[in-house]
């Protein structure tokens, strides 16, 4: 079975990573049908996601991402295409999340 493995690393911190695992999980869960369930630690949190054909764990930490996950036969023949929309949905998370927060300057009359 093929692997896909990611890694990213980040400087959100803890909290704001869990953030992103979460909007990710939540993207995977409605445009792939995928499982997702988050298991939270002190220091790190895995989110597990599977569905027919694909099993992994996204591993989610204070300065660093880690994603792992086995294509079962039938969708081993995508396995560029599927890693290569994950990593854009990854990394447009994190960006989204680095980026700094725009304040809309109140126009006074």
């Amino acid at each position: 079975m093929p692997d896909i493995r990611i890694h990213r690393e980040h400087q959100l911190g803890l909290s704001k990573a869990r953030k992103v695992a979460w909007d990710w999980a939540e993207q995977v869960e409605q445009k792939f049908s995928m499982d997702c369930t988050v298991i939270e630690g002190k220091t790190s949190d895995t989110v597990e996601f599977t569905r027919s054909g694909v099993s992994g764990r996204l591993i989610v930490a204070a300065d660093h991402f880690d994603l792992d996950a086995k294509l079962g036969f039938l969708l081993g023949a995508f396995a560029k295409v599927i890693e290569g929309e994950i990593m854009k949905n990854l990394d447009d998370l994190l960006a989204k999340s680095a980026a700094p927060a725009r304040k809309s300057a109140a126009r006074k009359k």
